[in-house]
This record gives structure tokens, sequence and C-alpha cells, in this order.
């Protein structure tokens, strides 16, 4: 993304975004017009997160149905590092996430990173920082749907379809050789 002006060109860019990956972040326009970018890019950081938290989770019970319980219950207790949900995105769905999407969200997280340690970062890097995650989220769901059929920024009611699951304790030992912590 060209670096907006104005947290209006911004706005203007996340505008152009697909349905689901505004509905994803629906709370960032507002944040843009009434907070410090600072408050912007801390949300569309958690809802990345997010995100990436559902892409694991529906790719488990989806592609390798398993159980949704225990599978959530992995999920929600696994400590996940940005090289962590690399790791276990191409476990989940054997094939890691392209290096030209992965690199936008690399660069927002540098931002990211200096706004949340303190360090000063310009308005300028802020505003690109936002909008590549924006963009970000775009190409992630088109590649997710491309591998999975998932959009994990949006709308997942009825992802996993009329797909049996496998038991409990199958479910479990495949989670473990996925790398996931399982109680």
């Amino acid at each position: 993304m060209a670096v907006a002006k104005s947290w209006k060109g911004v706005l203007a860019h996340f505008n152009r975004a697909p349905e689901g990956v505004r509905a994803c972040f629906i709370y960032l326009p507002a944040l843009l017009e009434g907070f410090p970018l600072d408050v912007s890019l801390s949300y569309v950081f958690a809802q990345v997160e997010l995100a990436h938290n559902l892409s694991l989770y529906c790719g488990v019970v989806k592609q390798h149905r398993a159980n949704a319980v225990l599978a959530r219950r992995a999920i929600d207790t696994q400590h996940l590092t940005r090289e962590g949900f690399r790791e276990r995105f191409g476990v989940v769905f054997g094939q890691p996430v392209p290096e030209t999407i992965s690199e936008k969200l690399a660069s927002a997280e540098d931002t990211r990173d200096r706004v949340m340690h303190g360090k000063s970062t310009s308005a300028k890097q802020k505003r690109e920082a936002i909008g590549n995650v924006v963009e970000y989220a775009r190409e992630y769901n088109d590649f997710v749907y491309s591998i999975a059929r998932l959009r994990p920024f949006g709308e997942l009611r009825g992802f996993k379809g009329r797909a049996k699951s496998v038991d409990p304790s199958t479910t479990r030992w495949m989670l473990k050789g996925m790398g996931f912590t399982v109680s």
C-alpha cells in the first residue's frame, strides 16, 4: 500500500477492502477518527492474533476432522509466538503462508513492536503499518481460502460442513503430533 497522508487515507484504503475484512476490523473506522493511531494499530494486531488462532482451529477441525472441543482447548492453551504460528500453520495446512503475504505483516510488526515498547515512531509509519495489516488480511484470506475454503478474517459460520469428527482419543494424538499442547 502507498502510505496514506492522513488517517482519512487509511480509512479510504480500509473501505476498499472486501466485506469480510471490513467486518473483522469493524471498529477501525471509529478508532481512526477518534483516537491516536497507536490505538488503531493495537486493535488491528489483536484482530490478526484472533484470525491466526481461528485459522489453526478451523484448519484442525475442517482439514483433519479433529474434535472441536479438544481443538479449541488446544488452540486456546497454546502459547504462539510469530514463528510458532508460522510453524503450526505449515503443519496444519501442509504449506507455509507465502513470503509475499508474510512480508506485509512483518513490516507492520516492526512498527507495532516499536510502539508497544515505547520507541519513537512517526504517524506515517503507523498509517503504513495499519494499511499493511489490512492488505495482509485480504491476501491471507485469499490464500487460506484457496487451500482450505476458509476466510479467517471474516465469517466462519458453517466452516466445517457435515464432516464427522474423529473421536477425542484420536484427536489428542493428532494434536500432539502437530505440536499442540493437549491436556
